[in-house]
């Protein structure tokens, strides 16, 4: 056994081949989010569940808004949980709740108990895995981490890929139905979080990242708030804002993509199934192209690019969407691609303004805006499809929020000046 310390040349070699090994770190938290994901192919379930209970569309909404929401609640609880108990153990936590909250929703009798089964105890479990990925890498790579934290995060965008058919397969057949794939999914999902979940780790103390990047990050700025401290900044309420519209618009997308292909786009069931699958694509996409741009260009301008495409697709949309799939593909391609691209930008972002010291703390904080992007996202469509009759009603709110948008991230998103 070794008990000489290391040397200079011994620590240089660490450095470089754990440098390479962190990439693992990236693919177990995509596979973590595939699972996780799983979420964003809800509206499969929607028309099923108002066929099955005899429920409108905003009721079927439900329990995606509340899981959500739940979700975004959880993050700042689960940011204490890594810092006290490190990214295993809070993973295998809430990898367990995943799997619980799909089982318990098999037996739910009602939307409002699907809601709170499926809603509460499943988005509480996602809340609580979903930073511990995200926290590793943040800590993995310390300079231009929007990359690597973008491919993670693809694994949530992409997962729908998968699920979407998955889940339309499963509704179909007559020996699982629509109760039992929330069962099956649910012993799935937690078996393979939480094998997962055992390959996160934070580098150790004695790791520095090879002689370049370590170069780069240490000419940046050293300063690191606590959640305390960053919740006295303007910049935290500007990029707090912008991510919530931003997930307004992308989670409003993604609730209502198979109904509105449907009713809106005149697809028939399958198409509208197959094109939930073709969003996912831009919805993972955007995170890796979003985090990159965000290292290129920083928050504010990525910011910009972003809620001009927002508006775009809202505006397209909105004039040229009914009975038009070709629009309809691009303008929700758009959409959930730019969700993807705020789940890369804002951790990122929150990475470039606070420091990554009380990062786990303070993204927790920020991902709240998540879950007030989606209840409103969701009520917004849902209420407007009950009163109009027609979604089309959401996308000028969202194309005049764009504009919103862009205008405080041009006033507010700045770094923090050191003190």
């Amino acid at each position: 056994m070794r008990t000489t310390p290391l040397s200079r040349h011994d620590l240089k070699l660490f450095g470089m081949h754990a440098a390479k090994g962190r990439w693992v770190f990236v693919a177990t938290g995509l596979l973590i989010n595939i699972c996780l994901g799983s979420i964003y192919a809800f509206s499969v379930f929607r028309k099923p569940l108002e066929g099955l209970w005899g429920i409108t569309s905003s009721q079927s909404g439900y329990p995606f808004m509340v899981f959500l929401a739940v979700f975004a609640i959880t993050m700042p609880l689960a940011g204490n949980l890594i810092a006290r108990w490190g990214p295993k153990k809070t993973a295998v936590l809430g990898g367990l709740l995943v799997g619980a909250g799909w089982i318990a929703a098999r037996f739910s009798p009602d939307i409002m108990m699907l809601t709170i089964l499926y809603g509460v105890i499943g988005g509480a479990g996602v809340g609580i895995v979903y930073g511990c990925p995200i926290a590793v890498i943040a800590k993995w790579f310390p300079q231009k981490s929007g990359l690597a934290i973008g491919l993670t995060i693809m694994g949530f965008g992409i997962s729908a890929l998968v699920t979407a058919p998955l889940i339309k397969t499963m509704i179909g057949n007559p020996d699982i139905g629509i109760m039992n794939t929330f069962l099956y999914l649910g012993v799935a999902f937690g078996v393979i979080i939480t094998l997962l979940a055992q390959l996160l780790s934070f580098p150790p103390a004695t790791w520095t990242p090879a002689e370049s990047e370590a170069t780069a990050t240490a000419a940046l700025p050293t300063l690191n708030l606590s959640r305390q401290e960053m919740l006295k900044t303007p910049g935290f309420y500007a990029l707090w804002a912008t991510y919530t519209i931003g997930c307004l618009a992308g989670l409003m997308a993604i609730g209502i993509a198979s109904p509105v292909g449907t009713e809106v786009a005149k697809l028939d069931a399958a198409t509208a199934a197959l094109a939930v699958s073709l969003f996912a694509i831009f919805n993972g996409l955007g995170r890796p192209i979003f985090g990159t741009i965000t290292d290129k260009l920083g928050p504010k301008h990525t910011a910009m690019l972003s809620f001009t495409l927002i508006l775009a697709a809202s505006l397209l949309m909105f004039f040229f969407g009914q009975e038009n799939a070709l629009l309809y593909l691009v303008a929700f391609c758009l959409l959930w691609m730019c969700l993807g691209g705020w789940l890369a930008l804002a951790p990122t972002s929150t990475g470039i303004f606070f420091g990554k010291q009380y990062y786990a703390q303070n993204y927790g904080m920020v991902y709240t805006a998540y879950g007030v992007g989606a209840i409103l996202g969701t009520l917004l469509s849902g209420n407007i499809k009950d009163i109009t009759g027609s979604y089309l009603g959401a996308f000028p709110i969202v194309a005049g929020l764009a504009v919103l948008g862009m205008i405080i991230a041009a006033i507010g998103l700045n770094p923090v000046k050191d003190k």
